[in-house]
């Protein structure tokens, strides 16, 4: 995924082999599960009376994988955590099945394996009489020295109660499996994989609680923004009932025109004010007129010219109801008419304009 022109664009990545320093281009999409580092050792290698630690064991003759694994990765930077060689002789290279089969035919001391709880190889081991498991009893400072490291537990009688295996509660340090992704990855595709995780990795397992996985555990890899998404808010909610295309679609669509729709609001929210406005101004350009109109018509009255003074009153009132004024300033228009047909009356009548006639 590193290499833009990789058409692989999803992998399963173990924590710890992550490069941090050569990142562009790739997000995580969370973890999916714990992979615990164990280590198990031949009873008779030691005496079990004596107090025995991670530094003893990786002192054996012990295989911790092939050259370019995960597990010797993860051995040798334990290794190195502790100050000891990684090329010392006693450190040999086997595939994990073969390293195990030359445990338990007692060929080597010690194993390491970083592994599931359910792996075959692991469940060979924790069954054997002959095998021990290792307790890291430093596990809370591995992980504060690794950060990919997170501490896990067996409780005594956690593997078989009957027999009450282990006898003694055990801590193991645990990396994890993490699901990076090509930044390009079509947004759509990453929540299928979020929820594909969610319905196999989300069910209990031996170290995981209901629902804890996915989950951003691992931060050597940037979370990607569909992924936030989907921790926070969980599956769009569209997916619950439309078809995913449709949902899909209609969810981008969303959040495409939001944006829009908060700078196009409030423009939309001032139109009916500016059509009202502009109605007023409109009112209030005749009301002018209407003023003008009545103080020419008292000043310069002439009787003779009454139909006139009425006919141009009408033609106000005709320019009233036609204008938008109508439909956007009712009550304003209501009152103009009514001056209107006040000063028609009083024209009419002669009220005020008595002391013009001859």
């Amino acid at each position: 995924m590193i290499d833009r022109k990789d058409p692989i664009q999803v992998a399963f990545v173990q924590g710890g082999m992550i490069a941090a320093d050569n990142l562009s281009g790739v997000e995580s999409l969370g973890t999916v599960d714990y992979e615990p580092v164990w280590m198990f050792y031949r009873k008779n290698s030691f005496n079990e009376t004596m107090y025995i630690s991670d530094r003893d064991i990786a002192k054996l003759k012990i295989n911790i994988g092939p050259v370019g694994s995960g597990t010797r990765t993860q051995a040798l930077n334990i290794f190195k955590l502790n100050s000891l060689n990684g090329d010392a002789p006693n450190l040999l290279g086997l595939g994990n099945a073969e390293g195990v089969q030359a445990l338990e035919r007692g060929e080597i001391d010690a194993v390491i394996l970083v592994d599931g709880f359910d792996s075959p190889n692991v469940q060979r081991l924790i069954t054997n009489p002959d095998i021990r498991l290792s307790s890291f009893v430093r596990a809370d400072a591995y992980t504060r020295l690794m950060s990919y490291f997170e501490v896990v537990s067996v409780p005594m009688g956690g593997f078989d109660l009957g027999k009450n295996i282990p006898d003694h509660p055990i801590q193991l340090i645990s990396t994890t499996t993490n699901l990076l992704i090509d930044n390009r990855l079509h947004p759509a595709i990453q929540v299928l994989f979020l929820e594909a995780a969610r319905d196999i990795n989300g069910p209990k397992s031996y170290f995981s609680k209901t629902g804890e996985f996915p989950s951003y555990l691992n931060t050597e890899a940037p979370l990607s923004e569909e992924a936030k998404f989907f921790y926070d808010k969980g599956t769009p909610i569209l997916m619950k009932y439309l078809p995913f295309w449709l949902a899909e679609f209609l969810e981008r669509m969303f959040f495409l025109l939001l944006p829009f729709a908060a700078f196009a609001y409030p423009v939309i929210k001032s139109i009916p004010t500016y059509r009202t406005n502009l109605a007023k101004k409109q009112i209030n350009s005749i009301y002018k007129e209407l003023d003008k109109f009545e103080k020419n018509t008292i000043e310069t009255f002439d009787p003779k010219r009454r139909s006139e003074y009425i006919e141009v009153l009408n033609q106000m009132e005709r320019r009233v109801l036609s204008s938008k004024a109508a439909k956007f300033a009712t009550a304003d228009c209501y009152s103009l008419r009514s001056s209107i047909e006040f000063i028609r009356n009083a024209l009419e009548k002669q009220v005020i304009y008595k002391g013009r006639e001859e």
